[in-house]
């Protein structure tokens, strides 16, 4: 596949003269520790755990595997699985033979992988059997029949060495035909990718509801990994990560930073707080991140304060504000600091606090990183004085590279030279940054992105709904969940239940859905006739 990025060489050789870039491959950084690390634990899931050695004899195999299955620089590869070792051995297998790896949430379903198949044009899919008790591999060989370009599928089932359907390839007979195959080290040479070739699209929902390609390569994902273990984890090497593989957060700091810093990383597939304390105990978790609702859990536990969490340094919270009540109980109960952050699936991590800011700044989402800008404007793209909110802007070293829909969308999201994040947001005289609302026409529900237009689009086609706008309202624990505003199209309004059950006929995913209806008589709307969704928070605060 072509990917038309936004790379020139007078950028790319700033970002080397600065050192920003390393212009390595994260099959590099393995190979680089492997001598040192062959006996020691790489990877800790619901099989067990894998050694550094067991995951290069894989990473080997699989990579001559999706060559023999045609596989090639460049072509896509979809992975859609739960936090096991496969999606961290998919990565560095996909990546070292130049193909472009293109995590999915498994949550996701027919309904938004029909789009994201379309725009990523997968070769190959790597997903799974059984995912809470939904059969992800029988949705794609059911989508395979409306994506010709997808060649083969190939299933990690749930239980190792379980059958799989006949039309599609099993985990282990993709290993050994890569074993058998006559592939020898050369072949890795041939088709080892530039650190500028795009390595990563991931999927991140925009304003019109299309979720956007986004488009990475090893420097950019690399920086970013770079930053944020110089910032929260140096010295670390037992990572926990329980937010999905599938989103940057799980991708950089679950796949990518254990295997920079020769560590090892703790799985947990479904988030339970109570699970996450065991691990932390047993594997002498020293740094974790997600979003703040596992903060709240993890606080909410009785005798959390008893556990031996002694190696626990850092708890990195993104996707919310962090509330001064839960940073005042962390401090009680917790060995660990509460270390806030900023970011975006176009910059990875981009601002963070630091170990000894004072509470009051905990509160805010930090600094920025070395080598990255931030700022803040008006309307007419004017940079705003301290405390003044606007709209936020960034440019600098981790930054992606395009969206795989073409230059004509990327550039319309880069006014004079700056990535418009689609946030407001106000930066303090002391530079921290503290994100006061979005432009953008999402929901984040617990650090999730819902793109509320494709749910609105499939609520408009019921019978009982004249109109509808999903917004976001408070959630003591998850932030804001969706809430479904709508207007009767006769004297009978829906129920919560209509709702729900057209989103399941859609096949939309469950957690897009929403959780809350409110019936109104008229929409507040602009001259023009646009809904006024902010209007519509204000109501339902």
């Amino acid at each position: 596949m072509y990917f038309e990025t936004t790379l020139t060489t007078q950028h790319i050789a700033a970002m080397e003269a600065s050192g920003a870039w390393s212009n390595e491959l994260l099959f590099d950084r393995f190979a680089n520790h492997l001598p040192t690390r062959r006996d020691s634990a790489l990877v800790v899931d619901l099989n067990g755990t894998m050694t550094w050695g067991q995951a290069a004899t894989a990473i080997d195999q699989l990579g001559k595997g999706l060559l023999e299955l045609g596989i090639r620089s460049g072509d896509v590869v979809q992975v859609q699985l739960p936090n096991r070792r496969e999606f961290l051995l998919s990565v560095l297998a996909v990546e070292r033979i130049g193909a472009v790896v293109n995590p999915v949430a498994p949550i996701f379903r027919h309904n938004e992988l029909t789009v994201m198949s379309e725009l990523a044009r997968p070769s190959l899919v790597i997903t799974t059997d059984n995912y809470r008790g939904f059969d992800l591999s029988a949705m794609h060989m059911e989508l395979t029949e409306q994506s010709p370009w997808i060649k083969h599928i190939v299933v990690a089932p749930t239980v190792p060495g379980a059958p799989v359907a006949p039309d599609a390839w099993a985990w282990d007979a993709v290993l050994a035909k890569g074993q058998a195959s006559n592939w020898d080290e050369s072949a890795f040479e041939l088709v080892r990718p530039s650190p500028n070739d795009v390595c990563e699209m991931i999927f991140t929902s925009g304003t019109t509801g299309q979720p956007k390609g986004v488009m990475h390569t090893q420097n950019t994902v690399n920086v970013a990994t770079d930053l944020w273990l110089e910032q929260v984890a140096k010295g670390c090497s037992v990572f926990h990560m329980a937010s999905t593989l599938a989103h940057q957060t799980g991708y950089l700091y679950g796949v990518r930073a254990p295997i920079t810093v020769g560590g090892q990383v703790v799985y947990q597939e479904v988030w339970d707080a109570e699970d996450f304390a065991q691990l932390a105990e047993q594997h002498r978790v020293e740094v974790t991140m997600g979003a703040t609702p596992f903060l709240a859990d993890v606080l909410a536990l009785d005798g959390i304060e008893d556990r031996d969490l002694s190696r626990f340094t850092s708890f990195v919270c993104a996707g919310a504000a962090i509330p001064l009540p839960l940073l005042e109980q962390a401090k009680e109960k917790l060995p660990c600091t509460v270390v806030p952050g900023w970011g975006m699936t176009e910059t990875g991590l981009s601002t963070m606090g630091r170990f000894d800011d004072s509470f009051d700044k905990l509160t805010t989402d930090g600094l920025i990183l070395d080598g990255n800008e931030v700022r803040v404007v008006d309307d007419s793209g004017q940079d705003l004085a301290p405390g003044i909110e606007g709209d936020l802007q960034f440019r600098g070293s981790e930054a992606f590279v395009g969206y795989v829909q073409g230059r004509e969308i990327t550039e319309a999201c880069w006014p004079d030279g700056w990535f418009d994040t689609g946030d407001r947001a106000v930066i303090d005289a002391d530079g921290y940054l503290k994100i006061s609302g979005r432009t953008k026409d999402i929901v984040i529900r617990g650090g999730e992105n819902i793109p509320v237009k494709e749910v609105e689009d499939v609520l408009i086609r019921h019978p009982l709904v004249a109109n509808v706008a999903v917004v976001g309202v408070p959630h003591p624990r998850l932030g804001e969940i969706g809430c479904a505003v709508v207007t009767a199209a006769g004297d009978t309004p829906p129920t919560l239940g209509d709702l729900t059950d057209l989103l399941s006929k859609h096949r939309v995913t469950p957690q897009f859905w929403p959780e809350k209806l409110e019936i109104i008589q008229a929409f507040p709307t602009t001259p023009s006739g646009k809904i006024q969704k902010y209007k519509l928070r204000q109501m339902l605060q």
